[in-house]
């Protein structure tokens, strides 16, 4: 494709490329492929510009359906090939899309540090609580007793969180989404975009033949109200199909109270841009069936980005040491010669 930059207002459908999309037929992959052509489009994103990293995996095969540049690289080291490319080409606009196996189980020590350097990269998680691309065993997101072809007994391993490892690792952004919400994910793909640094957003994405209704909980009409919670900025935390229900603090626990027996006061009003995590954190460990589960931007904070402090230290070192000569740093006088 043209490395010129874009003259004419794009739709959605001039990012997809001209491959066939080869997801199974009602997988969830296929709503956030969608939602991310409408946020490139409604942000003009120039497609000469952005590239799309990827592992291993069914949501890995992202880069194929984009019509911009991409890399389908190893599995588990996306974030390792997202960040030399963002530190490369400062100007291009980078995301990453992996899954809850590929950035979790053998990719996990990059995807904490990828974090915690605050690279300038979208992290786009699919999370299905399953493998998918080989066929059905149980992933680092799978609940405890999950039956699959390698846990034919029941998983016996703790889930990990990947919205707690986020916050842990001192993610700047971190959301969550869900697949056939379409206009909450589309909001949730736009605020990650717009996110100077490492934006995080964990998708629950629907498996339908390895593990269907995973989040049925999370998605059925006559349920879900009660069930999830949107979090909005400044305002208290209040759920429910006649907004009867809200979450309060209990020492250090979030409860859930009735609106009519409490005071307004004692309702929890969300802060995502707070710099202490705690609060996000504490979101983050509420889960279905004890609590609703959040959905939503959970913490959007500003802090210095890895490729400027990486930029200024070479421009600091230029500065005091001039332009340098890659031949003198070989022949220079840190060698020497056997004889």
């Amino acid at each position: 494709m043209s490395s010129a930059p874009e003259l004419n207002v794009l739709k959605p459908a001039d990012y997809a490329s001209d491959q066939d999309v080869r997801w199974c037929p009602g997988c969830g992959d296929y709503s956030i492929l969608a939602q991310m052509k409408k946020v490139c489009a409604k942000l003009g994103m120039d497609r000469s510009k952005t590239v799309f990293v990827s592992g291993i995996g069914c949501s890995s095969r992202f880069p194929y359906y984009m019509n911009t540049y991409g890399f389908h690289t190893i599995h588990g080291r996306a974030p390792t090939i997202a960040t030399g490319l963002k530190l490369a080409r400062p100007d291009l606009t980078v995301w990453m899309v992996t899954g809850d196996g590929d950035a979790l189980s053998i990719g996990g020590n990059h995807f904490i540090h990828i974090l915690r350097r605050n690279v300038d990269v979208k992290i786009l998680l699919f999370n299905n609580r399953i493998y998918g691309l080989t066929k059905g065993q149980y992933s680092p997101t799978s609940e405890v007793g999950k039956k699959t072809k390698s846990t034919p007994m029941g998983s016996p391993d703790n889930p990990i969180r990947p919205i707690s490892l986020a916050i842990a690792a001192e993610a700047t952004f971190a959301a969550r989404a869900i697949d056939i919400d379409i206009k909450h994910l589309e909001y949730v793909l736009e605020r990650a975009a717009k996110h100077v640094g490492t934006a995080f957003v964990e998708i629950y994405q629907n498996c339908n033949i390895f593990n269907d209704g995973a989040f049925d909980f999370a998605t059925d009409k006559q349920s879900k109200a009660d069930t999830t919670l949107y979090l909005e900025h400044g305002k208290p935390l209040i759920f429910g199909k006649n907004r009867e229900k809200g979450i309060r603090l209990h020492g250090m626990n979030p409860e859930v109270v009735s609106t009519a027996e409490v005071k307004a006061d004692d309702l929890l009003i969300h802060d995502e841009r707070t710099s202490d995590p705690s609060l996000a954190f504490l979101l983050s460990r509420m889960r279905y069936p004890d609590s609703p589960e959040p959905l939503g931007v959970f913490r959007d904070v500003e802090q210095p980005c890895y490729g400027d402090l990486v930029a200024q230290q070479i421009a600091d070192a230029k500065a005091r040491e001039g332009e340098g000569e890659i031949q003198k740093l070989i022949t220079g006088p840190d060698t020497w010669t056997v004889t």
